[in-house]
């Protein structure tokens, strides 16, 4: 055996000092390395040698890959290069657009930690609207009361956490604790900034899509992405303009929703919204998950092993669910078979809690827009230091300005919605990301929002498939859980 490392990130800005000291060198660029391993199927050569020709050969490596992706449709060729990306100066919103693409990586700024200031952006649509001047009143005084709200709830943090505020360690903690639930009342329009790594077949396709975006800060997004990449490996990115399938299809779909659900499609007036509820689960899934198990244990046909878990005795169907978790740590994720179970759930969520929820990318999330009918979700901590009336005083306000702009430009409305307005999600995920999910959301360390709306949906999950998600939990409860399974003797 032989490992040899092929390549690693570089800042972009180490990069262009050496190729300033050596202008004669070409190879700056990750597409040798994609082509390199393109030839690995049909070069006997070892690999190593493959990027050392690529190497010395730019030109004949783009053309190559250019042939490769293009020519003969291997895409996967292009996610061997890869890029890191900053981000800044773009809004909440059109963050949640960019992190819909799933196989890329991002670590964004946190309102739950960093104290914000007066930063936002005022969309095109909204200045040609003549709305800017009503846009930014309204956005300063949420922003104010932002502030405002700070300075209420970390003395009554501290004061309910005495002992660890007793700490100096903590305090940083707890004023997060503070700032996280203060943040309910900014804007969509509020400033963002993430750290992105992705490879180019996903920068290609992202470019692409936000291309079609009806938002022009998604327009002008897409725009500096491909200024920033096109001369780095412009073999393996082509196709980056807007398609019809993505400019019109969603606009298709919202007509003839309309013409099929007519009111019924329309937002509804505000009452009690149900938060969590579990739309469709996989029928019999325990059974199902259990065929899976002795399935990848024997070599017997599926068939078979359905009607021999079918045919087991509660104790014993327990006992092999029992085996598969006997050795289980908290950190452990359960066997690959328990993704034959899956459960779909219809979640209507704040915009807090959707930004932690998307980034469950495994799972499939399909939201729909942010609706003032659906009310608000107001921390806890809000109303418990007297300040729910003006919360809700200053949600009205923004949704005020939301119906003076949806009559102008829709698609810019959401911008002044704050983190607490609400939008319907449907999400589909299978019984092992669950796992994943309760990890780390149903801890005890997790934001209270989404730790909330975990629990209910692992609740209504084990009603469905108790034992399947037997062992599904926070971190923290781990070693309960176990104890439960697996009783000391």
């Amino acid at each position: 055996m032989k490992i040899i490392l092929a390549g690693f990130n570089l800042d972009y800005e180490t990069i262009r000092e050496v190729q300033a000291a050596h202008p004669e060198a070409e190879h700056f660029t990750p597409e040798t390395i994609s082509a390199a391993y393109a030839r690995i199927s049909r070069n006997p050569a070892p690999v190593n040698e493959l990027r050392a020709a690529a190497r010395g050969e730019v030109e004949k490596a783009r053309r190559s890959n250019q042939s490769i992706v293009f020519d003969m449709g291997h895409s996967s060729i292009a996610e061997h290069a890869v890029f890191n990306i900053d981000v800044l100066g773009v809004s909440r919103l059109l963050v949640e657009e960019i992190e819909k693409f799933r196989l890329c990586s991002y670590t964004e700024k946190s309102q739950r930690y960093v104290l914000l200031q007066d930063d936002f952006v005022v969309p095109r649509e909204i200045r040609d609207a003549g709305l800017a001047e009503t846009f930014t009143r309204t956005v300063k005084a949420q922003n104010a009361f932002y502030h405002r709200l700070y300075e209420g709830l970390l003395p009554w943090v501290l004061d309910e956490n005495r002992e660890l505020a007793a700490v100096p360690a903590n305090r940083a903690m707890l004023e997060g604790w503070a700032k996280e639930d203060a943040r309910y009342v900014l804007c969509l329009a509020t400033e963002a900034q993430l750290g992105m790594t992705l490879n180019t077949r996903n920068l290609e396709l992202m470019l692409r899509r936000l291309a079609a975006h009806p938002l022009d800060e998604a327009k002008e997004y897409s725009r500096q992405l491909y200024g920033a990449t096109k001369g780095i490996a412009p073999s393996l990115v082509r196709y980056t303009a807007a398609t019809e399938f993505d400019c019109a299809t969603r606009d298709d779909l919202r007509a003839i929703a309309g013409s099929i659900l007519g009111r019924a499609g329309q937002p509804r007036a505000a009452g009690p919204v149900e938060e969590v509820r579990l739309a469709w689960a996989t029928p019999d899934a325990d059974t199902l998950v259990a065929a899976a198990l002795l399935h990848a244990a024997s070599r017997l046909p599926l068939d078979e092993c359905r009607r021999a878990a079918a045919a087991l005795s509660a104790e014993d169907r327990a006992g092999l669910f029992k085996a598969s978790f006997r050795c289980m740590k908290a950190w452990d994720t359960p066997l690959r078979e328990f993704e034959n179970a899956d459960l779909q759930f219809d979640l209507a969520v704040s915009a807090s809690c959707f930004a932690q929820l998307k980034r469950h990318r495994m799972a499939t999330l399909v939201s729909q827009d942010y609706d003032p009918a659906l009310d608000v979700t107001v921390p806890p901590s809000i109303a418990a230091i007297g300040m729910e009336k003006p919360f809700r005083e200053m949600a009205a306000r923004s949704e005020e300005t939301y119906e003076a702009i949806r009559r102008a430009v829709p698609a810019a409305a959401p911008y002044i919605l704050t983190n607490a307005h609400r939008k319907r999600v449907l999400m589909k995920m299978n019984a092992r990301e669950l796992y994943h999910i309760a990890r780390l959301r149903a801890d005890r360390h997790a934001q209270w929002d989404i730790r909330r709306l975990t629990e209910r949906m692992l609740a209504l999950g084990r009603e469905a498939m108790p034992l399947t998600l037997m062992m599904a939990g926070g971190k923290d409860r781990f070693a309960e859980i176990y104890r439960n399974a697996f009783p000391p003797a």
